[in-house]
């Protein structure tokens, strides 16, 4: 793709109309693979059905296409005033369920506002499967192509969470397609995602005495074993444990206690709701597949837990990483499109990212782990991280996902790169007013020194 472009309002299009009528929502439609059904794209899963968006006046400001192909539903929409550029937009991680949906994007109002068509694809499978979402979403430039008879002149790849993922690899999977890419809360470090889920919980059990496991071939019974082990770790009393994952997942920063305590008060996913958030994560209960890939992604032979900055560890560290859990992969992150695709670092358009520093499920570590891969290949110029003053994942405001979107384009059209933080100075990240330049608006649940005006 194309680094620069101008704008151009290309053609009105036809009056909108939906491809099918979306009085009613069908039957899930049967898919190709196995066990899947397939939800009606026209509407969304509480029936509303999938419309044009309209102007003040109720006239259509837009032209929306829906459909299936290859197991995947997809939906796309084109201003009547359209720019002749395209964002692809690739959603999260949606459990292990047996229905695949397509929604819309965070930004789809801003989008069109704007002049950019948005496509979306529900991908052929849920779990953790990236390699799919990244076929799916480049699928899509190609669908958008035959549904509309128009060929994008610039395509942007965006996605949140695992949709962050799949972007960083979408844009190195097919580096000619895209113009640039906005992935947020994104899991950017790959399998160093499953390490962090891994640090956490074998901390946990040596600072607390539990004698833990990690089968790489766990029973069913293994659930409950692990389920009874967690309720002997808590409660975890002193703020070790707390320092370790704070130095985990970012690194010292503000807000940190505040966020700790939220999520240690948020149930987990499911099968473990009936456990603190990081324990049901624990990759051995999956034998650290991440239900995908073909063995154990973790490793933490060589990781050195500190609860401290001191320049030389403390006696409690020595003595935590000397009884701590070691555990070595069976498995790496994927050079291709199977398992658990491998995230280089290695852009060759504008990348602009956004994280919560309060994000302990998806940590704000991934957008570290991604600028120093992008160091590494000498991009660091075409990677830009924005610190976001939030408590929650994907806790976002329109206003901060506004302004980078535009400040991408801006960058992509002009090759002006936008501001960001200086997410690797350690100095920076701990300092009181981390994150306030890009954070706009109120995020419930974060505490810290207020940010000055």
């Amino acid at each position: 793709m194309k680094w620069k472009h101008s704008v151009l309002v290309l053609a009105l299009l036809a009056p909108a109309t939906p491809a099918r009528a979306a009085a009613a929502c069908e039957t899930p439609a049967p898919s190709p693979r196995p066990g899947y059904v397939v939800a009606d794209p026209d509407c969304d899963l509480d029936g509303t059905p999938f419309r044009p968006l309209t102007d003040a006046s109720g006239t259509p400001i837009s032209r929306v296409h829906t459909g299936i192909r290859d197991g995947a539903a997809y939906r796309i929409e084109v201003p009547r005033a359209w720019n002749g550029e395209l964002v692809v937009f690739a959603h999260g991680y949606r459990g292990t369920g047996t229905t695949v949906y397509v929604d819309n994007p965070d930004l789809r109002a801003h989008y069109v506002a704007r002049g950019f068509a948005w496509a979306a694809s529900s991908y052929a499978t849920n779990g953790y499967d990236v390699g799919q979402g990244v076929r799916d979403s480049h699928a899509l430039i190609d669908i958008f192509r035959q549904e509309t008879g128009r060929r994008a002149r610039d395509v942007y790849l965006s996605g949140k969470s695992m949709g962050g993922h799949i972007t960083a690899v979408g844009i190195e999977e097919y580096p000619r397609a895209f113009t640039a890419a906005m992935p947020y809360c994104g899991v950017l470090g790959d399998t160093e995602l499953y390490d962090y889920f891994l640090d956490a919980n074998v901390t946990a059990a040596a600072l607390t005495g539990v004698q833990i496991t990690f089968p790489l071939h766990p029973t069913d019974a293994y659930a409950e074993q692990w389920r009874a082990q967690v309720k002997r770790m808590l409660p975890i009393t002193g703020r070790t444990w707390s320092d370790v994952v704070e130095r985990r997942s970012g690194g010292d920063r503000p807000g940190f206690d505040g966020a700790f305590a939220y999520w240690n008060a948020a149930p987990s996913i499911e099968p473990f709701t009936d456990l603190p958030f990081l324990f049901g994560l624990y990759p051995g209960v999956s034998g650290g597949t991440g239900g995908i890939a073909p063995g154990n992604v973790t490793d933490n032979r060589h990781t050195y837990y500190r609860s401290t900055d001191r320049p030389l560890p403390t006696a409690a560290e020595r003595k935590l990483n000397k009884e701590v859990l070691r555990v070595r992969r069976t498995a790496t992150a994927d050079p291709g499109l199977d398992g658990i695709p491998r995230v280089d670092g290695n852009p060759r358009i504008p990348v602009l990212s956004l994280h919560d520093i309060g994000d302990l499920f998806v940590p704000f570590s991934m957008e570290q782990v991604y600028a120093r891969r992008a160091a590494a290949h000498g991009r660091s110029n075409l990677f830009v991280s924005r610190a976001i003053r939030g408590v929650g994942h994907c806790d976002f405001t329109q206003s901060e996902l506004t302004r980078a979107f535009d400040d991408l384009t801006t960058w992509a059209r002009t090759g002006h790169r936008p501001p960001g933080d200086a997410i690797l100075n350690r100095r920076t990240v701990a300092a009181a007013d981390f994150g306030c330049r890009f954070t706009a608006g109120a995020h419930p649940g974060f505490t810290a020194p207020a940010c000055r005006s």
